[in-house]
């Protein structure tokens, strides 16, 4: 069985930092890309960060480069998601996802690849 499994959300302080988890099983970890995408209410979902557990490329939206660190452990089948110098809009639902390795996949255009599994997420509260 196929499984993606978030951990780690939270409430943080503005200007804080929280470390998101997403453990995968079932599925041959380093043929896939993991991504992070995340829900704000009333939002649409938005694709956060997308790396490689082949060969570590990675790729960050706009909005959170330089602030988030995506990394990956495959010795445990285990993404991270470093979420450093936090702000109010970062509040959301995390989800990992995960699609099988697609060339051009680690890129800006990652978030309109169709994913393979998802998490149901983990829900991250930033105060001001």
């Amino acid at each position: 069985e196929v499984q993606l499994v978030e951990s780690g959300g939270g409430l943080v302080q503005a200007g804080g930092s929280l470390r998101l988890s997403c453990v995968a099983s079932g599925f041959t970890f380093g043929d896939y890309a993991i991504a992070w995408f995340r829900q704000a209410p009333g939002k649409e979902r938005e694709g956060v960060s997308c790396s490689s557990t082949r060969d570590g490329s990675t790729y960050y939206a706009d909005s959170v480069k330089g602030r988030f660190t995506i990394s990956s452990d495959n010795a445990k089948n285990t993404v991270y998601l470093q979420m450093n110098s936090a702000k109010p809009e970062d509040t959301a639902v995390y989800y990992c996802a995960a699609r099988v390795l697609t060339a051009g996949i680690i890129g800006p255009g990652f978030s309109y690849y169709p994913m393979d599994y998802w998490g149901k997420g983990t829900l991250v509260t930033v105060s001001s």
